[in-house]
């Protein structure tokens, strides 16, 4: 199974940015959307951005993982 999980765009450089959750920052490929900005919430899957997303749709899917993952502990 693959999850694709929403992070924060804090940095952007040329077709890469640094995205942000939870402490964690990954860079990830946002060749394939265009206009990403910093502050943009994006899916990411295997190190690319494969969709943008809402603010509050991505703090709702973070907070059913969390919830998901406070369950499995």
């Amino acid at each position: 199974m693959c999850l694709a999980i929403p992070m924060k765009v804090v940095e952007i450089e040329g077709s890469t940015a640094v995205v942000e959750q939870e402490g964690v920052s990954r860079k990830a490929r946002i060749d394939f959307l265009d206009g990403v900005q910093i502050g943009d919430y994006v899916l990411v899957h295997a190190g690319i951005a494969i969709e943008r997303v809402r603010p509050d749709e991505a703090e709702e899917t973070l907070r059913l993982i969390r919830m998901l993952t406070d369950e499995v502990r």
